[in-house]
């Protein structure tokens, strides 16, 4: 069964209270998003860790029942 987006921007707004979340499903498969995050812990990280922080939201769902996610990330 395919995430909901709803779900990802839970998900993601759980482990990053100050995160703006926009979530787009690319395919209208429920199973290829792409997501804008930006949070003020991302601020003095390099995009491979602001991308594990947003993975290790995601609880391993992450190559599950998520199958892509195109992600874009920001401190501002």
């Amino acid at each position: 069964m395919p995430m909901q987006a709803a779900d990802i921007e839970r998900m993601i707004k759980d482990a990053l209270p100050d995160a703006k979340v926009e979530i787009r499903d690319l395919a209208g498969d429920g199973d290829h998003y792409a997501a804008t995050v930006i949070s003020s812990a991302f601020r003095g990280l390099p995009k491979v860790k602001q991308h594990q922080l947003v993975y290790a939201a995601l609880k391993g769902n992450m190559g599950g029942v998520l199958h892509a996610l195109a992600l874009t990330t920001s401190p501002e």
